[in-house]
Protein backbone atom coordinates (compact mmCIF):
# COMPACT_ATOMS: atom_id res chain seq x y z
CA UNK A 1 0.00 0.00 0.00
CA UNK A 2 1.16 3.49 -0.75
CA UNK A 3 2.12 5.68 2.19
CA UNK A 4 -0.12 8.52 3.13
CA UNK A 5 1.02 11.68 1.39
CA UNK A 6 0.29 15.04 2.92
CA UNK A 7 0.97 18.11 0.80
CA UNK A 8 1.62 21.22 2.83
CA UNK A 9 1.44 24.61 1.13
CA UNK A 10 4.01 26.91 2.67
CA UNK A 11 3.25 30.62 2.58
CA UNK A 12 4.47 33.63 4.51
CA UNK A 13 1.97 33.96 7.33
CA UNK A 14 1.89 34.60 11.05
CA UNK A 15 0.60 31.41 12.63
CA UNK A 16 -2.10 30.71 10.09
CA UNK A 17 -4.42 27.78 10.87
CA UNK A 18 -3.00 24.45 9.81
CA UNK A 19 -5.44 21.63 10.16
CA UNK A 20 -6.21 18.27 8.70
CA UNK A 21 -8.76 18.54 5.92
CA UNK A 22 -12.39 18.43 6.93
CA UNK A 23 -14.04 15.82 4.73
CA UNK A 24 -16.39 17.55 2.29
CA UNK A 25 -19.95 16.33 1.98
CA UNK A 26 -19.83 16.08 -1.82
CA UNK A 27 -16.68 13.99 -1.60
CA UNK A 28 -18.15 11.78 1.11
CA UNK A 29 -21.62 10.73 -0.09
CA UNK A 30 -22.15 8.12 2.63
CA UNK A 31 -20.99 10.27 5.53
CA UNK A 32 -22.76 9.01 8.66
CA UNK A 33 -24.81 11.22 10.94
CA UNK A 34 -22.16 10.75 13.64
CA UNK A 35 -19.86 12.82 11.44
CA UNK A 36 -22.47 15.52 11.04
CA UNK A 37 -22.68 15.81 14.82
CA UNK A 38 -18.91 15.68 15.26
CA UNK A 39 -18.52 18.50 12.73
CA UNK A 40 -20.84 20.66 14.86
CA UNK A 41 -18.89 19.79 18.02
CA UNK A 42 -15.58 20.68 16.37
CA UNK A 43 -16.90 23.96 14.97
CA UNK A 44 -18.36 24.94 18.36
CA UNK A 45 -14.96 24.11 19.87
CA UNK A 46 -13.18 26.29 17.31
CA UNK A 47 -15.54 29.17 18.10
CA UNK A 48 -14.80 28.68 21.79
CA UNK A 49 -11.08 28.98 20.99
CA UNK A 50 -11.78 32.21 19.10
CA UNK A 51 -13.48 33.48 22.24
CA UNK A 52 -11.10 32.25 24.96
CA UNK A 53 -7.88 31.11 23.28
CA UNK A 54 -6.43 27.62 23.13
CA UNK A 55 -7.25 25.59 26.26
CA UNK A 56 -6.52 22.00 25.26
CA UNK A 57 -7.43 20.31 28.53
CA UNK A 58 -10.80 22.03 28.68
CA UNK A 59 -11.48 21.33 25.02
CA UNK A 60 -10.78 17.63 25.51
CA UNK A 61 -13.47 17.42 28.19
CA UNK A 62 -15.89 19.53 26.14
CA UNK A 63 -15.56 17.10 23.22
CA UNK A 64 -15.58 13.90 25.28
CA UNK A 65 -18.87 14.79 26.99
CA UNK A 66 -21.03 15.11 23.82
CA UNK A 67 -19.27 12.15 22.17
CA UNK A 68 -20.09 10.06 25.25
CA UNK A 69 -23.69 11.30 25.16
CA UNK A 70 -23.91 10.38 21.48
CA UNK A 71 -22.68 6.87 22.24
CA UNK A 72 -24.94 6.35 25.26
CA UNK A 73 -28.02 7.48 23.33
CA UNK A 74 -27.12 5.23 20.40
CA UNK A 75 -26.51 2.24 22.69
CA UNK A 76 -30.19 2.20 23.67
CA UNK A 77 -30.93 1.10 20.11
CA UNK A 78 -28.16 -1.45 19.71
CA UNK A 79 -28.47 -5.18 20.18
CA UNK A 80 -25.52 -5.58 22.58
CA UNK A 81 -23.82 -2.30 23.50
CA UNK A 82 -24.28 -0.75 26.93
CA UNK A 83 -24.00 2.90 27.90
CA UNK A 84 -21.67 4.54 30.38
CA UNK A 85 -24.47 5.90 32.57
CA UNK A 86 -27.29 3.36 32.49
CA UNK A 87 -25.63 0.22 31.19
CA UNK A 88 -28.22 -1.72 29.21
CA UNK A 89 -31.25 -0.54 31.21
CA UNK A 90 -32.36 1.93 28.53
CA UNK A 91 -32.29 -0.62 25.72
CA UNK A 92 -35.35 -0.38 23.52
CA UNK A 93 -37.16 -3.33 21.89
CA UNK A 94 -35.57 -4.65 18.70
CA UNK A 95 -38.42 -3.31 16.55
CA UNK A 96 -37.32 0.22 17.52
CA UNK A 97 -33.68 -0.28 16.52
CA UNK A 98 -33.98 1.91 13.45
CA UNK A 99 -31.55 4.38 11.95
CA UNK A 100 -34.04 7.20 12.50
CA UNK A 101 -34.45 6.39 16.21
CA UNK A 102 -30.69 6.37 16.68
CA UNK A 103 -30.29 9.70 14.89
CA UNK A 104 -33.04 11.45 16.88
CA UNK A 105 -31.72 10.17 20.21
CA UNK A 106 -28.17 11.17 19.30
CA UNK A 107 -29.28 14.64 18.21
CA UNK A 108 -30.93 15.42 21.53
CA UNK A 109 -28.09 13.94 23.60
CA UNK A 110 -25.39 15.87 21.76
CA UNK A 111 -27.42 19.07 21.68
CA UNK A 112 -28.07 19.15 25.43
CA UNK A 113 -24.49 18.32 26.40
CA UNK A 114 -22.91 20.64 23.83
CA UNK A 115 -24.92 23.62 25.05
CA UNK A 116 -23.92 22.67 28.58
CA UNK A 117 -20.17 22.69 27.91
CA UNK A 118 -20.30 25.68 25.52
CA UNK A 119 -23.10 27.93 26.80
CA UNK A 120 -21.64 31.00 25.07
CA UNK A 121 -21.87 29.23 21.71
CA UNK A 122 -25.59 28.50 22.19
CA UNK A 123 -26.60 30.69 19.25
CA UNK A 124 -24.56 28.68 16.78
CA UNK A 125 -25.44 25.35 18.39
CA UNK A 126 -29.18 26.11 18.48
CA UNK A 127 -29.14 27.05 14.80
CA UNK A 128 -27.40 23.84 13.76
CA UNK A 129 -29.70 21.57 15.72
CA UNK A 130 -32.86 23.31 14.56
CA UNK A 131 -31.73 22.41 11.05
CA UNK A 132 -31.53 18.80 12.20
CA UNK A 133 -35.11 18.89 13.41
CA UNK A 134 -34.44 19.14 17.13
CA UNK A 135 -37.22 20.86 19.09
CA UNK A 136 -35.07 22.82 21.51
CA UNK A 137 -37.88 23.15 24.07
CA UNK A 138 -38.60 19.42 24.15
CA UNK A 139 -36.97 18.35 27.41
CA UNK A 140 -39.01 15.17 27.87
CA UNK A 141 -37.18 12.25 29.48
CA UNK A 142 -39.77 9.69 28.44
CA UNK A 143 -37.48 6.79 27.52
CA UNK A 144 -40.10 5.24 25.22
CA UNK A 145 -39.20 7.99 22.72
CA UNK A 146 -35.85 8.71 21.04
CA UNK A 147 -35.81 12.32 22.18
CA UNK A 148 -36.56 11.14 25.71
CA UNK A 149 -33.60 8.75 25.54
CA UNK A 150 -31.35 11.56 24.30
CA UNK A 151 -32.48 13.98 26.99
CA UNK A 152 -32.26 11.33 29.72
CA UNK A 153 -28.71 10.42 28.76
CA UNK A 154 -27.64 14.06 28.56
CA UNK A 155 -29.20 14.83 31.93
CA UNK A 156 -27.28 11.99 33.59
CA UNK A 157 -23.93 12.83 31.99
CA UNK A 158 -24.27 16.50 32.86
CA UNK A 159 -25.07 15.64 36.47
CA UNK A 160 -22.10 13.26 36.61
CA UNK A 161 -19.70 15.84 35.16
CA UNK A 162 -21.06 18.93 36.92
CA UNK A 163 -18.58 18.55 39.77
CA UNK A 164 -16.00 16.21 38.25
CA UNK A 165 -13.00 18.32 39.34
CA UNK A 166 -12.80 20.44 36.19
CA UNK A 167 -14.48 23.36 38.00
CA UNK A 168 -16.58 24.28 34.97
CA UNK A 169 -18.86 26.39 37.15
CA UNK A 170 -16.09 28.07 39.14
CA UNK A 171 -17.71 26.96 42.39
CA UNK A 172 -14.99 24.73 43.86
CA UNK A 173 -13.77 25.83 47.30
CA UNK A 174 -10.55 27.75 46.81
CA UNK A 175 -11.26 28.90 43.25
CA UNK A 176 -11.73 32.51 42.18
CA UNK A 177 -15.24 31.93 40.90
CA UNK A 178 -14.21 31.85 37.24
CA UNK A 179 -15.06 28.77 35.16
CA UNK A 180 -12.25 26.22 35.14
CA UNK A 181 -10.13 28.27 37.55
CA UNK A 182 -7.58 26.64 39.84
CA UNK A 183 -8.67 25.68 43.35
CA UNK A 184 -5.45 23.87 44.34
CA UNK A 185 -3.41 27.01 45.12
CA UNK A 186 -0.65 26.40 42.55
CA UNK A 187 2.10 29.04 42.50
CA UNK A 188 5.16 28.98 40.23
CA UNK A 189 8.58 28.82 41.86
CA UNK A 190 10.13 31.08 39.22
CA UNK A 191 8.89 34.60 38.51
CA UNK A 192 8.73 35.85 34.93
CA UNK A 193 12.05 37.73 35.08
CA UNK A 194 14.22 35.47 37.24
CA UNK A 195 15.30 31.83 37.33
CA UNK A 196 15.32 30.66 40.92
CA UNK A 197 15.21 26.95 40.12
CA UNK A 198 15.96 25.94 36.49
CA UNK A 199 14.27 22.58 37.00
CA UNK A 200 10.90 24.20 37.68
CA UNK A 201 8.36 25.85 35.40
CA UNK A 202 8.59 29.56 34.62
CA UNK A 203 5.80 31.80 33.23
CA UNK A 204 6.73 33.51 29.96
CA UNK A 205 5.80 37.02 28.75
CA UNK A 206 3.98 37.08 25.40
CA UNK A 207 3.28 40.00 23.09
CA UNK A 208 -0.38 40.87 23.45
CA UNK A 209 -0.67 41.98 19.81
CA UNK A 210 -1.34 45.55 20.93
CA UNK A 211 2.19 46.68 21.73
CA UNK A 212 2.20 45.36 25.28
CA UNK A 213 2.97 42.16 27.15
CA UNK A 214 0.84 39.51 28.79
CA UNK A 215 1.79 36.69 31.17
CA UNK A 216 -0.35 33.57 31.33
CA UNK A 217 -0.46 31.36 34.39
CA UNK A 218 -0.38 27.55 34.45
CA UNK A 219 -3.43 26.44 32.46
CA UNK A 220 -5.70 24.27 34.64
CA UNK A 221 -3.11 23.10 37.22
CA UNK A 222 -5.98 21.30 38.96
CA UNK A 223 -6.64 18.98 36.01
CA UNK A 224 -5.11 16.00 37.79
CA UNK A 225 -8.23 16.02 39.97
CA UNK A 226 -10.68 15.63 37.08
CA UNK A 227 -12.55 12.33 37.04
CA UNK A 228 -11.04 10.06 34.44
CA UNK A 229 -13.26 8.12 32.06
CA UNK A 230 -11.61 4.68 31.88
CA UNK A 231 -8.37 5.07 33.84
CA UNK A 232 -8.42 4.10 37.51
CA UNK A 233 -6.65 7.31 38.51
CA UNK A 234 -4.77 10.22 36.98
CA UNK A 235 -1.43 8.98 38.35
CA UNK A 236 -1.92 5.36 37.25
CA UNK A 237 0.92 5.46 34.71
CA UNK A 238 2.94 8.43 35.95
CA UNK A 239 6.48 8.15 34.52
CA UNK A 240 9.65 8.56 36.54
CA UNK A 241 11.28 11.99 36.80
CA UNK A 242 12.74 14.00 33.96
CA UNK A 243 16.51 14.71 33.77
CA UNK A 244 17.57 17.52 36.12
CA UNK A 245 20.22 20.23 35.93
CA UNK A 246 23.57 18.58 36.62
CA UNK A 247 22.61 15.62 34.42
CA UNK A 248 24.48 15.63 31.09
CA UNK A 249 21.35 14.35 29.39
CA UNK A 250 19.47 17.56 30.13
CA UNK A 251 22.22 19.75 28.68
CA UNK A 252 22.40 17.50 25.62
CA UNK A 253 18.64 17.70 25.08
CA UNK A 254 18.63 21.47 25.54
CA UNK A 255 21.40 21.75 22.95
CA UNK A 256 19.33 19.56 20.63
CA UNK A 257 16.49 22.10 20.82
CA UNK A 258 18.90 24.90 19.97
CA UNK A 259 20.34 22.96 17.04
CA UNK A 260 16.91 22.14 15.63
CA UNK A 261 15.83 25.75 16.05
CA UNK A 262 18.85 27.10 14.19
CA UNK A 263 18.62 24.72 11.25
CA UNK A 264 14.93 24.16 10.63
CA UNK A 265 14.29 23.07 7.05
CA UNK A 266 11.06 23.92 5.23
CA UNK A 267 9.91 20.35 5.87
CA UNK A 268 10.59 20.63 9.60
CA UNK A 269 8.81 23.96 9.78
CA UNK A 270 5.83 22.36 8.05
CA UNK A 271 5.83 19.56 10.61
CA UNK A 272 5.91 22.03 13.50
CA UNK A 273 3.03 24.04 12.04
CA UNK A 274 0.93 21.06 11.04
CA UNK A 275 1.05 19.58 14.52
CA UNK A 276 0.66 22.95 16.25
CA UNK A 277 -2.82 23.40 14.73
CA UNK A 278 -2.93 27.19 14.36
CA UNK A 279 -4.77 29.92 16.32
CA UNK A 280 -8.20 28.31 15.87
CA UNK A 281 -6.90 25.00 17.10
CA UNK A 282 -9.26 22.50 18.62
CA UNK A 283 -6.23 20.99 20.35
CA UNK A 284 -4.98 17.48 20.07
CA UNK A 285 -8.46 16.10 20.83
CA UNK A 286 -9.89 17.89 17.82
CA UNK A 287 -6.93 17.05 15.62
CA UNK A 288 -7.19 13.33 16.34
CA UNK A 289 -10.96 13.33 15.98
CA UNK A 290 -10.37 14.76 12.49
CA UNK A 291 -7.91 11.95 11.85
CA UNK A 292 -10.58 9.54 13.05
CA UNK A 293 -12.99 11.05 10.52
CA UNK A 294 -10.43 10.34 7.82
CA UNK A 295 -10.32 6.74 8.95
CA UNK A 296 -14.12 6.63 8.81
CA UNK A 297 -14.09 7.91 5.24
CA UNK A 298 -11.31 5.51 4.27
CA UNK A 299 -13.09 2.49 5.75
CA UNK A 300 -16.57 3.56 4.62
CA UNK A 301 -17.87 3.26 8.18
CA UNK A 302 -21.56 3.11 8.92
CA UNK A 303 -23.15 5.06 11.76
CA UNK A 304 -22.75 2.30 14.34
CA UNK A 305 -19.02 2.01 13.81
CA UNK A 306 -18.51 5.77 13.74
CA UNK A 307 -20.32 6.25 17.05
CA UNK A 308 -18.00 3.73 18.68
CA UNK A 309 -14.90 5.20 17.02
CA UNK A 310 -15.51 8.78 18.17
CA UNK A 311 -16.54 7.65 21.65
CA UNK A 312 -13.19 5.88 22.01
CA UNK A 313 -10.96 8.58 20.49
CA UNK A 314 -12.59 11.45 22.39
CA UNK A 315 -12.39 9.71 25.77
CA UNK A 316 -8.89 8.33 25.21
CA UNK A 317 -7.74 11.88 24.49
CA UNK A 318 -9.58 13.11 27.59
CA UNK A 319 -7.93 10.51 29.85
CA UNK A 320 -4.53 11.13 28.23
CA UNK A 321 -4.79 14.84 29.00
CA UNK A 322 -5.64 14.13 32.62
CA UNK A 323 -2.68 11.74 32.93
CA UNK A 324 -0.34 14.19 31.22
CA UNK A 325 -1.44 17.08 33.46
CA UNK A 326 -1.00 14.96 36.57
CA UNK A 327 2.63 14.41 35.56
CA UNK A 328 3.07 18.09 34.70
CA UNK A 329 1.72 19.16 38.07
CA UNK A 330 3.69 16.53 39.99
CA UNK A 331 7.10 17.43 38.50
CA UNK A 332 6.40 21.09 37.62
CA UNK A 333 9.27 20.99 35.12
CA UNK A 334 10.81 23.75 33.07
CA UNK A 335 10.71 24.19 29.31
CA UNK A 336 13.48 24.98 26.79
CA UNK A 337 12.72 28.70 27.15
CA UNK A 338 14.06 28.58 30.71
CA UNK A 339 16.74 25.95 30.15
CA UNK A 340 18.38 27.79 27.25
CA UNK A 341 18.49 30.96 29.30
CA UNK A 342 19.98 29.09 32.23
CA UNK A 343 22.66 27.17 30.36
CA UNK A 344 23.54 29.84 27.79
CA UNK A 345 23.02 33.11 29.61
CA UNK A 346 25.36 35.70 28.10
CA UNK A 347 26.71 33.15 25.58
CA UNK A 348 26.42 33.48 21.83
CA UNK A 349 24.36 30.83 20.06
CA UNK A 350 22.65 30.34 16.71
CA UNK A 351 18.88 30.60 16.67
CA UNK A 352 15.77 31.44 14.71
CA UNK A 353 15.57 35.22 14.44
CA UNK A 354 11.89 35.54 13.68
CA UNK A 355 9.79 35.84 10.50
CA UNK A 356 11.90 36.83 7.46
CA UNK A 357 15.11 36.78 9.51
CA UNK A 358 16.14 33.15 9.30
CA UNK A 359 19.02 31.91 11.44
CA UNK A 360 20.99 34.56 13.30
CA UNK A 361 23.57 34.85 16.07
CA UNK A 362 22.12 35.84 19.42
CA UNK A 363 22.67 35.65 23.14
CA UNK A 364 21.09 32.69 24.90
CA UNK A 365 19.05 35.24 26.86
CA UNK A 366 17.20 36.16 23.64
CA UNK A 367 16.48 32.68 22.25
CA UNK A 368 12.98 32.02 20.95
CA UNK A 369 11.14 28.87 19.89
CA UNK A 370 9.91 28.70 16.29
CA UNK A 371 6.66 30.33 17.26
CA UNK A 372 4.81 33.66 17.03
CA UNK A 373 5.65 36.22 19.70
CA UNK A 374 1.98 36.15 20.75
CA UNK A 375 2.24 32.47 21.70
CA UNK A 376 5.86 31.67 22.51
CA UNK A 377 5.34 28.47 24.47
CA UNK A 378 2.20 26.83 25.91
CA UNK A 379 1.58 28.10 29.47
CA UNK A 380 2.19 24.99 31.57
CA UNK A 381 5.13 22.78 32.58
CA UNK A 382 6.98 20.70 30.03
CA UNK A 383 7.21 17.16 31.35
CA UNK A 384 5.45 15.31 29.84
CA UNK A 385 4.42 16.74 26.47
CA UNK A 386 0.66 16.92 26.08
CA UNK A 387 0.99 16.65 22.29
CA UNK A 388 3.04 13.49 22.67
CA UNK A 389 0.82 11.92 25.31
CA UNK A 390 -2.47 12.53 23.52
CA UNK A 391 -1.04 11.67 20.10
CA UNK A 392 0.51 8.47 21.42
CA UNK A 393 -2.80 7.55 23.05
CA UNK A 394 -5.05 8.36 20.09
CA UNK A 395 -2.75 6.75 17.53
CA UNK A 396 -2.68 3.54 19.54
CA UNK A 397 -6.46 3.72 19.99
CA UNK A 398 -6.95 3.98 16.22
CA UNK A 399 -4.58 1.07 15.68
CA UNK A 400 -6.43 -1.09 18.22
CA UNK A 401 -9.86 -0.07 16.95
CA UNK A 402 -9.10 -0.73 13.28
CA UNK A 403 -6.83 -3.72 13.87
CA UNK A 404 -3.99 -2.18 11.88
CA UNK A 405 -1.40 0.56 12.24
CA UNK A 406 -1.86 1.57 8.59
CA UNK A 407 -3.29 5.05 8.10
CA UNK A 408 -3.63 5.63 4.34
CA UNK A 409 -3.82 8.52 1.92
CA UNK A 410 -5.22 11.73 3.38
CA UNK A 411 -5.60 15.22 1.98
CA UNK A 412 -4.68 18.32 3.98
CA UNK A 413 -5.86 21.82 3.21
CA UNK A 414 -5.39 25.39 4.49
CA UNK A 415 -1.86 24.76 5.66
CA UNK A 416 0.20 27.90 5.62
CA UNK A 417 3.22 28.18 7.88
CA UNK A 418 5.49 30.78 9.39
CA UNK A 419 8.25 30.53 6.82
CA UNK A 420 10.76 32.42 4.72
CA UNK A 421 9.92 30.24 1.68
CA UNK A 422 6.50 31.34 0.38
CA UNK A 423 4.98 29.03 -2.19
CA UNK A 424 7.31 26.13 -1.54
CA UNK A 425 5.63 22.73 -1.49
CA UNK A 426 6.48 20.11 1.10
CA UNK A 427 5.40 16.46 1.15
CA UNK A 428 5.19 14.45 4.35
CA UNK A 429 4.92 10.68 4.30
CA UNK A 430 2.82 9.33 7.17
CA UNK A 431 2.13 5.66 6.49
CA UNK A 432 0.96 4.68 9.99
CA UNK A 433 -0.82 5.97 13.06
CA UNK A 434 2.40 5.41 15.01
CA UNK A 435 4.36 7.56 12.56
CA UNK A 436 1.76 10.30 12.89
CA UNK A 437 2.08 10.29 16.68
CA UNK A 438 5.87 10.25 16.44
CA UNK A 439 5.72 13.25 14.12
CA UNK A 440 3.46 15.09 16.56
CA UNK A 441 5.92 14.37 19.35
CA UNK A 442 9.12 15.37 17.57
CA UNK A 443 7.41 18.50 16.23
CA UNK A 444 7.40 19.85 19.78
CA UNK A 445 11.15 19.34 20.11
CA UNK A 446 11.85 20.86 16.70
CA UNK A 447 9.61 23.80 17.54
CA UNK A 448 11.48 24.47 20.77
CA UNK A 449 8.59 23.72 23.13
CA UNK A 450 9.96 20.52 24.67
CA UNK A 451 13.10 18.53 25.27
CA UNK A 452 13.23 14.91 24.09
CA UNK A 453 12.48 13.51 27.55
CA UNK A 454 9.12 15.32 27.49
CA UNK A 455 8.35 13.81 24.11
CA UNK A 456 9.57 10.24 24.60
CA UNK A 457 7.95 9.72 27.99
CA UNK A 458 4.78 11.42 26.79
CA UNK A 459 4.44 9.00 23.88
CA UNK A 460 5.00 6.08 26.25
CA UNK A 461 2.43 7.39 28.70
CA UNK A 462 -0.19 7.89 26.00
CA UNK A 463 0.30 4.41 24.62
CA UNK A 464 -0.08 2.92 28.08
CA UNK A 465 -3.36 4.80 28.49
CA UNK A 466 -4.76 3.23 25.31
CA UNK A 467 -3.43 -0.25 25.92
CA UNK A 468 -5.02 -0.28 29.36
CA UNK A 469 -8.37 1.24 28.38
CA UNK A 470 -9.05 -0.49 25.05
CA UNK A 471 -10.26 -3.73 26.68
CA UNK A 472 -12.67 -1.63 28.75
CA UNK A 473 -14.16 -0.02 25.64
CA UNK A 474 -14.65 -3.44 24.10
CA UNK A 475 -16.78 -4.46 27.08
CA UNK A 476 -19.03 -1.46 26.41
CA UNK A 477 -19.50 -2.66 22.86
CA UNK A 478 -20.13 -6.34 23.62
CA UNK A 479 -22.37 -5.59 26.60
CA UNK A 480 -20.19 -7.12 29.32
CA UNK A 481 -19.06 -3.86 30.97
CA UNK A 482 -19.30 -3.83 34.75
CA UNK A 483 -18.81 -0.69 36.82
CA UNK A 484 -15.95 -1.07 39.27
Amino acid sequence: MNPRIITLCLALAMFSPLTAAEPKKDAWPNKSHANVLLDIVLEASAREVDRHGARPTILSRCMAIPMTAMYDAWAAYDEKAVGSMFGGSLRRPAREHTLQSKIVAMNYAVYRTLVYVYPKEAGYIDEQFRKLGVKLTDTSTDVTTPQGIGNKVAEAIIAYRRHDGANQHGDETGSNGQPYSDYTFYKPVNPVDKIIDPDRWQPIPFDDGKGGKIVLGFLTPHWYRVKTFALKSSDQFRPGPQPFVGNDQLLKETQECIDFNAKLTPRQKAIVEFMRDGPRSTGQSGHWLRFAQMVSKRDKNDLDRDVKLYFVVANVAFDAFIASWETKRYYDSSRPWTLVRYYFKGKEIQGWGGPDKGTVKMKGDNWLPYSPSTFITPPFPGYVSGHSTVSGACAKALELFTGSDYFGEVEVRNCCVLTESPGEEVKLDLPTFTATADMAGISRVMGGYHIQADNIEGLKLGRKVSEYTWPIYKTYFDGTFKKQ
